[in-house]
């Protein structure tokens, strides 16, 4: 039996139709969206033609009314348009635009966070109020390291439901006045880098904690570590571009004075760069290609004992050590990650005061503007002097007042200023 029955086609984009699967012989009318190839199915709930002709025509009516109002035309539960975005972003993944991480990413945020929020709330009827009251709901119904869900995951769900809405919004099932406003909560978190006497005590205290290991394999995966720390302290790398270094990325090159430089050419998700450390950071990969079974070209810098890539980069091992020397939490009591290495990285290079914030930026991977953001508590450190001027012991130190110098007597100076200028020996010298 054919699904449509006694079809009429009243206007272009307008059609009434009975259903040849149900038992009763009531009318339905499919509307076409103007300026769109989509259609809306209605049920008119009666069997008389010239009745369902007049309803028809009224859906219509107001379909057009609502498509000029920007007022939705569709209902559905958040649940379902999410599972539309997701197939959505899955297709992206597909085309090669975006990672396969970031689709399992997004799927797994909606269906263990997001449709137990607001899963089977029509999406019409979710404001500002449901985004508002997210961070709340999120606390007190999820669990994370410490009893407390991070910053950081409140404000990566947070995304993917607005996401979501703006979906929503493009596909008409809601107005565009209903996609949520407003930035995203800040993070509250310091970014907890180690300070210099604490790095000091981890530097020596991984020394003596790979010797304890009387297992030949631990041995060797504590090295690995001890070495993956040393590496990401000095070079700022991201967790992500380390898992996928490979020996190919590796390389030592000589400046124009002779002076050996490590250069790593490193990707993330989809972008690519290069960086360059001081030479003794090729000491540590060397200690590691050392006593890798896989140390071709191809083949990953950093794996596990059997030579395949370490896809945890010895989490377990890192988490570890910070607890036996006791550097698992940082003064303010936030837990301590691998990301530390690379905050600790910028932290130091800042502090030293001889690197320029455009150009670390540039090392990093990342914008002048989140150096700033980030890190703008090490300002203090580098203009100790000036801070402290006129305190007891900081008087200031008479000099020539530089609108007495010539031009030619400042070049000079700032060029000698600059060849006594010693480099800084790197975190583990």
């Amino acid at each position: 039996m054919a699904f449509i029955i006694d079809k009429q086609e009243l206007k272009s984009g307008l059609v009434i139709f009975r259903r040849g699967d149900v038992q009763h012989h009531n009318w339905y009318c499919r509307v076409r969206v103007p300026d769109e190839d989509r259609y809306k199915t209605i049920s008119l709930e009666t069997a008389d033609i010239n009745t369902a002709k007049d309803l028809a025509f009224d859906h219509d009516a107001d379909i057009r009314f609502r498509v000029k109002h920007d007022v939705p035309i569709f209902n559905r539960p958040f649940s379902q348009v999410a599972e539309e975005y997701v197939e959505l972003i899955k297709g992206r993944c597909e085309a090669g635009q975006i990672s396969p991480d970031r689709w399992k990413k997004v799927e797994s945020i909606i269906k263990a966070q997001l449709n137990r929020y607001v899963g089977n709330t029509q999406v019409s009827l979710i404001g500002q109020d449901r985004w508002d009251e997210y961070p709340v709901w999120r606390q007190k119904n999820g669990k994370g390291r410490n009893g407390r869900v991070s910053d950081a995951s409140v404000r990566t769900e947070m995304s993917v439901f607005r996401s979501v809405m703006a979906y929503a919004a493009r596909k008409k099932y809601i107005s565009s006045a209903q996609v949520f406003e407003g930035k995203l909560p800040n993070s509250k978190a310091r970014r907890e880098e180690f300070t210099p006497e604490e790095y000091r005590k981890l530097h020596t205290f991984a020394r003596g904690w790979i010797k304890k290991s009387g297992k030949p394999s631990s041995v060797w995966f504590r090295t690995v570590a001890y070495n993956f720390i040393l590496i990401m302290s000095n070079t700022g790398m991201r967790p992500p571009e380390a898992k996928n270094l490979r020996w190919r990325d590796f390389s030592v090159r000589e400046d124009m004075q002779g002076r050996k430089f490590v250069v790593l050419h490193v990707r993330g998700k989809d972008k690519f760069r290069n960086l360059v450390a001081a030479g003794t950071v090729a000491e540590y990969f060397e200690r590691i290609r050392k006593i890798s079974k896989t140390t071709g070209d191809d083949d990953f810098v950093f794996t596990n004992v059997n030579g395949k890539r370490a896809l945890g980069l010895y989490g377990s091992l890192i988490e570890a050590v910070l607890k036996d020397s006791g550097l698992l939490f940082s003064s303010s009591g936030s837990r301590r990650s691998t990301y530390c290495f690379r905050h600790t990285y910028a932290t130091f290079r800042l502090a030293e005061g001889g690197v320029d914030v455009y150009w670390l930026a540039k090392q990093m991977g990342t914008s002048v503007q989140m150096i700033e953001k980030h890190y703008g508590h090490i300002n203090p450190v580098k203009n100790a002097e000036r801070i402290l001027q006129g305190l007891p012991g900081w008087e200031p130190i008479t000099a020539v007042p530089e609108a007495a110098v010539s031009g030619r007597e400042l070049a000079d100076k700032a060029k000698n200023g600059s060849r006594q200028r010693k480099s800084k020996d790197k975190l583990d010298s």
